[in-house]
C-alpha cells in the first residue's frame, strides 16, 4: 500500500484556458508553405507565434484536456486510475467512430472498405485490452484508500461504453435508462438502442446476397437483445464452405470473430481485475461486482460466429 502522498505537479493554470468545447480557430498550411517555413526558420522548430496559444494546444485543446484530471482523495493511487478511466472513454469513442463507419459501409454492400476499417477497430481494442495493465498496478490496499470517494460511479455507468456495446448488438435497455436523466445524452443514447447493430446490417446484407435469412432476423424490435438465429448460422456455414481469401464474406466473419474474441478478453481482464482488488465486496454501482461481470464474460456479440465452429469438418 503507497502510504506516500503524491505530490502534483502544476502544468497548466486552469484560469488562463479557454473554455467551450467548440474547435479553435486554426489556419492551414500545404505543401509550399511548410517548405517556406523551413526556410525562414532554418530547419528548427519554429517557436515565436503571436497568439497567447500555439497551433499544437489549439488543434486538440490541449490545455482544456489537460485541466480535466481531478482525483477526488489524498491517495497516490488514484491519479493513475482516473487518468486510465479518461483514456479508456477517448479510445471508446475512437472505437465506436470506426464501428459507426463499418456499419454504414456494411449497409452500403462495401464489404472491402468496411473491413479495412474492421482491421483499426481491432487494433483499438487491443489497446483498450492494455489499459488494464496499468489499472493491474493499483492494489488493493491502494484502491481502498480512494474508493469511498467514488460514490456510486461505476464503469456500467459510461455512456461511451454503451454505445459501443450498443453498435456491436449487445442491446441492454435496463443499462440504457441509466442516461435518461442526462439531456444531454439520453437522446443519443435511445436512437442507439433503437437502431440496428453492426451485426443486424451485416446479417441484412448477407440476406440481399442471397442468403435464405429468416424474416425475423430482419425485422424485429433493435432494442431487443439478438436472438441466435438459426437461418444465419446456416448463412456462415455455407460461407465458410470457401474458406479462401477471394471470399469477402468470409474474410468479414474472420474479422468478426476477431474482434469478439478481443472484447471478450477485455471482459475478462475487467472480471479478474476486480476480483484480485475487490474480491466479492458489492460494486459501487449497486451491482454485486464480481459475480456481476463474471456473468458479462460468457457473451458474445456474433453467436452464430462461434457456434458453426462446431459443424466445421476436418
Amino acid at each position: 500500500m503507497p502510504t506516500f502522498k503524491p505530490q502534483i505537479p502544476t502544468i497548466v493554470d486552469p484560469a488562463g484556458v479557454p473554455p467551450g468545447n467548440e474547435p479553435r480557430p486554426m489556419g492551414t498550411t500545404t505543401d509550399t508553405s511548410r517548405a517556406e517555413f523551413v526556410e525562414e526558420t532554418g530547419g528548427t522548430p519554429r517557436v515565436d507565434f503571436d497568439s497567447t496559444s500555439n497551433p499544437y494546444i489549439d488543434y486538440q485543446s490541449i490545455d482544456l484536456l489537460l485541466t480535466l484530471q481531478h482525483p477526488r482523495s489524498d491517495a497516490y493511487d488514484e491519479t493513475c486510475f482516473f487518468i486510465m478511466g479518461q483514456v479508456k472513454e477517448l479510445l471508446f469513442k475512437s472505437f465506436h467512430f470506426e464501428l459507426h463507419n463499418a456499419r454504414h459501409l456494411i449497409r452500403g454492400d462495401q464489404v472491402s472498405d468496411a473491413m479495412l476499417v474492421l482491421d483499426r477497430s481491432l487494433e483499438i481494442a487491443k489497446l483498450l485490452i492494455s489499459t488494464w495493465d496499468v489499472v493491474a498496478t493499483v492494489s488493493a490496499e491502494g484502491f481502498n484508500q480512494f474508493r469511498d470517494h467514488l460514490d456510486e460511479a461505476s464503469g456500467q455507468l459510461s455512456f461511451m461504453f454503451r454505445h459501443v456495446e450498443f453498435i456491436l448488438g449487445n442491446k441492454d435497455r435496463h443499462l440504457a435508462s441509466a442516461h435518461r436523466n442526462v439531456p444531454h445524452v439520453w437522446p443519443h443514447m435511445k436512437e442507439a438502442l433503437d437502431s440496428p447493430s453492426l451485426y443486424d446490417e451485416v446479417i441484412a446484407m448477407l440476406d440481399r446476397r442471397g442468403f435464405a435469412i429468416d424474416p425475423g432476423a430482419l425485422d424485429r424490435d433493435w432494442a431487443d437483445a439478438y436472438p441466435p438465429d438459426e437461418s444465419v448460422e446456416q448463412a456462415w456455414f455455407d460461407i465458410y464452405d470457401d474458406p479462401s481469401t477471394g471470399n469477402d464474406l468470409y474474410r468479414l466473419g474472420e474479422t468478426l470473430i476477431a474482434l469478439d474474441e478481443q472484447m471478450a478478453l477485455y471482459r475478462w481482464r475487467h472480471f479478474v481485475l476486480v476480483s484480485r482488488i475487490i474480491g466479492y465486496k458489492p460494486g459501487t454501482g449497486g451491482s454485486t461486482g464480481v459475480e456481476w461481470l463474471r456473468q458479462t464474460t460468457e457473451f458474445r456479440y456474433f453467436p452464430e460466429l462461434w457456434s458453426l465452429r462446431t459443424r466445421l469438418e476436418s
